[in-house]
């Protein structure tokens, strides 16, 4: 099939390297010249395993090219992927300007019978309205699907090419067959292709984020309650975890949950239940109780330094929402970083992937460590913000020798209290007790 892909942020370039590396012809388009110039060279404009290395060979094989030009996407493409951003906006509604902009373009581009495809996401009843948009721009025939992703940053080409499961919502027969055939491929281990209504597909993207967050901020309610009662949350996670109803996904306690979909998602859902006047207590206890978590971190770590953190330099290893990704964006790690530069400490940062990011977020306000032991040094703490796998194992007899002060306050749990203790360590963790 040949495809067009409107938007090359996260969701566009990982389905269209997606599509073409199945043998589909894929052009990319997006509005920011230089983002298209870059990924015309092969450059990737984002940090995901793999991702450079598919664009490449599907480049060389002409299965994806890229164009500022959505009247030359659209014009040989029977499917027309829209994958612009939808940030928060006023009252954490969504901001659909990109959407709606998007649908705009591509409804003056249309020269034939096109289906298009919204993988953004977007609250309920948004198709209705992308339907009006397009039809106010064209005679041609179209259809509009919705075909929601469930993409994990850091892990976004598994997920795209071996998903749990497909989403589309669509009105016609014929076109949920083509779909069908579209993600057949992705398919063959079994896992299940979900048709439904238009405004169901549209909802279930934010149900599942919500249901995600809801575990995290759950765990980390017990993780504070078992830290207070001297119990240990990483026991109590193997009697959730082998309960079948349960799982074991997002039981991780730590700082919380970032990045720009869980965040944005579940504040969208709850205001959809504003809007109707419906319960959302639920809904809204997760993004509170997510707030509260690094908040309740900075404070242990200002009330072991006596007169607080002032003057203190402290070392930060990780600095992105996840590991295998550069995006900061509501990662914990920066609620961490702002609260110590305000309290008036020297902050030292290393992330694997994330300094350029963290330079232009920060300036001269924090020193990025070229690696991750060059902060320690005369270090008065080390906070534990990303579980990069680096972290996992480091040489903690260095660490001890080279930080002024050695204490770890883990915000991931990457480390066993009686190891930190055994090497002269200070260790706060996560819903368990104090080594």
């Amino acid at each position: 099939m040949k495809i067009a892909v409107v938007g090359t942020g996260y969701v566009g370039l990982v389905a269209g390297t997606g599509f073409a590396e199945n043998g589909h012809q894929v052009t990319c388009v997006d509005i920011d010249a230089g983002r298209i110039a870059a990924l015309q060279r092969g450059e990737a404009p984002i940090y995901e395993p793999g991702l450079e290395e598919l664009l490449m060979r599907n480049m060389e094989e002409d299965r994806l090219r890229f164009t500022t030009s959505v009247a030359e996407a659209v014009e040989n493409s029977l499917l027309v992927f829209l994958c612009v951003g939808t940030p928060s906006g006023a009252n954490a509604a969504p901001d659909l300007r990109q959407v709606f902009a998007a649908a705009e373009a591509v409804g003056s581009a249309l020269s034939g019978y096109r289906i298009i495809v919204s993988k953004s996401t977007c609250p309920v009843g948004t198709a209705d309205k992308l339907k009006e948009i397009i039809a106010a721009r064209t005679s041609h025939p179209f259809d509009v699907v919705v075909n929601p992703e469930f993409m994990k940053e850091g892990a976004a080409i598994d997920d795209f090419m071996r998903p749990d499961r497909v989403v589309v919502g669509c009105q016609d027969v014929r076109v949920l067959e083509i779909m069908r055939e579209l993600y057949a491929p992705f398919l063959r281990t079994g896992k299940p292709f979900l048709s439904m209504s238009l405004r169901s597909a549209e909802l279930a993207k934010y149900a599942v984020n919500t249901m995600l967050a809801a575990r995290i901020s759950l765990v980390n309610e017990l993780a504070n309650i078992a830290e207070v009662y001297g119990a240990d949350i990483n026991e109590i996670r193997q009697a959730l975890m082998s309960d079948s109803r349960l799982g074991s996904a997002y039981l991780f306690p730590g700082l919380g949950f970032g990045g720009s979909c869980l965040p944005k998602d579940v504040a969208a859902l709850a205001e959809l239940a504003r809007e109707k006047d419906l319960p959302r207590g639920i809904i809204e206890a997760a993004t509170s109780t997510n707030e509260a978590q690094s908040r309740r971190f900075v404070e242990r770590i200002k009330s072991f330094y006596e007169g607080g953190a002032s003057g203190k330099r402290i070392a930060v290893w990780g600095a992105t929402f996840k590991p295998r990704t550069d995006d900061l964006r509501s990662a914990p790690a920066l609620e961490i970083i702002d609260a110590l530069l305000a309290a008036s400490a020297a902050v030292v940062v290393f992330d694997p992937v994330a300094s350029k990011g963290l330079r232009d977020r920060y300036g001269d306000k924090v020193t990025v460590a070229a690696k991750m032991y060059d902060g320690l040094q005369d270090a008065d703490g080390l906070v534990i913000a990303t579980e990069w796998r680096e972290f996992h194992n480091p040489d903690f007899e260095r660490m001890a020798k080279i930080m002024r002060c050695p204490v770890i306050f883990d915000g991931r749990n990457l480390y066993e209290p009686k190891t930190m203790k055994a090497h002269g360590f200070t260790y706060f963790s996560v819903g368990r007790p104090r080594a």
